[in-house]
């Protein structure tokens, strides 16, 4: 840490890989330090296992083409608009060469998981999933001569009128002061602070659990905003999903996540509905439900469904609760049973005869019930009859980092970053204004990490 580098990538994940990769590959020495040890490198790209990006014809592992044009208009329906569509536009337009780019650094792609979301034609799946795919990007890297540094968190940035001159790293217990001449931040956000959170949300935070590292706590984010980087994103809005209540609070993972909730219905503590489970497609749809459960009380929910849709989804880690009623299913959960009845049969009296399809927005409705269910209603009849507990999974915050095409950072006064650039989740908000479809979180750390590291390079050349 003695040796000034032409680039330092603060962070160990998707983004700051790629970053890292595309600076060495463009000639310039590059640093990672990463705040975790070794075994738990790599951020929440550990749990991933997709990215989405945009291409015209079908593929090996594709089965069919998916437009810039599609993308953006699913992005703009996820997000209901709240998003930069210049920048926007931008990745999903370079997202294109990534699909080749990343085979190029020694990841490799496998058909779609049954079961997983119908996401065979627009996604694309690691080989091995995301640890796999983060294993061979720090192959390639340091293959290259990338230098990375493992429980180095970096304490305090040096940055002068936008200029960023040197890092303060806290390693083996002293600190050391790492000079460079540009900065890719790729930290991710602050998901892992609960005291950080609840700024936002209050006291409800405790009662979340974080789905990925325990090391996003957003120490850099902060570092940067509090020396004159531009703020962008709702610190509300994130990327959260229904997890298992089982989970542990943190890194449960992809497997902690539950994806049958188009297969039933999703009551309250108090057995009550409170949302439309049929609402669109559920790679469209699955991350609302984080924030849907975290506005009922104490934060809980259950996933409520009957024997004939039990294989039509992935499992999770943990089994589901089962019971040969709903009435004893409802004991079960801690629930009144007579409530969790009455929200079943008027359901059930509900539904309108379709036919069921769940890889389409199909028939299968419901008539005359608030809210209502606007595809794949089926009566919950046939026992066993199953549930699964869930909470508020929090993958990552929205609050970021403004930057430009060049993944440059933007200061407070709207003036570029002499040598700063961001990647990945600390400026996925960028983007992502709100909601998610699955899959672009890998998708805006891969784009925005290759950019930030080419351009970085440049910058320090120069």
């Amino acid at each position: 840490m003695t040796r000034k580098y032409d680039v330092l990538v603060v962070g160990g994940g998707n983004a700051a890989l790629c970053a890292a990769i595309s600076a060495r590959r463009s000639g310039a020495s590059v640093l990672v330090l990463e705040a975790a040890p070794k075994f738990y490198r790599g951020g929440n790209t550990r749990h991933t296992r997709n990215m989405r990006c945009a291409h015209d014809t079908a593929t090996e592992i594709l089965t069919g083409p998916y437009t810039e044009d599609e993308f953006w208009e699913d992005l703009l329906r996820v997000t209901g608009g709240q998003t930069d569509e210049e920048l926007a536009r931008f990745m999903i337009r370079e997202s294109k060469e990534i699909l080749h780019w990343i085979v190029e650094q020694g990841v490799r792609w496998q058909p779609s998981l049954g079961g997983t979301l119908s996401l065979g034609r627009t996604n694309s799946f690691f080989l091995g999933g995301g640890r796999a795919m983060l294993n061979a990007l720090y192959l390639t890297a340091e293959r290259l001569g990338v230098n990375v540094l493992y429980d180095a968190e970096v304490v305090d940035l040096d940055i002068q009128a936008g200029r960023f001159t040197s890092a303060t790293v806290a390693h083996g217990g002293q600190r050391h002061d790492v000079r460079a001449g540009a900065l890719v931040a790729a930290a991710g956000g602050f998901e892992a602070n609960i005291e950080w959170l609840k700024q936002y949300w209050g006291e409800v935070a405790d009662n979340f659990l974080i789905r990925g590292t325990p090391y996003n706590r957003g120490s850099v984010l902060k570092m940067l905003l509090d020396k004159g980087v531009q703020q962008i994103g709702d610190p509300t809005q994130c990327h959260a999903v229904a997890i298992d209540a089982r989970a542990p609070k943190f890194d449960g993972g992809i497997i902690t996540r539950l994806d049958c909730v188009v297969f039933g219905i999703v009551v309250n503590k108090n057995a009550e509905r409170f949302y439309d489970e049929g609402e669109d497609v559920w790679p469209k749809r699955y991350a609302i439900w984080g924030r849907l459960v975290a506005a009922q009380p104490d934060q809980i929910a259950y996933i409520i469904f009957d024997e004939p849709s039990l294989e039509l989804f992935m499992p999770s880690l943990y089994p589901p609760v089962k019971a040969d009623s709903i009435r004893e299913l409802a004991g079960k959960l801690g629930l009144d049973p007579q409530a969790l009845e009455a929200t079943v049969e008027t359901f059930n009296r509900a539904v309108r005869p379709g036919t069921f399809d769940h890889t389409i927005l199909d028939d299968c409705r419901t008539e005359g019930l608030t809210p209502p269910k606007s595809h794949w209603a089926r009566p919950i009849r046939t026992a066993p009859f199953y549930a699964y507990p869930v909470r508020p999974g929090i993958t990552f915050t929205y609050l970021g980092t403004r930057v430009n095409k060049e993944a440059r950072m933007l200061m407070s006064d709207g003036k570029p970053s002499a040598n700063m650039f961001a990647a990945g989740e600390i400026m996925a908000g960028n983007v992502l204004g709100k909601g998610y479809a699955a899959g672009i979180g890998m998708t805006i750390g891969s784009v925005f990490g290759r950019i930030a590291g080419r351009e970085a390079a440049k910058n320090a050349r120069n």
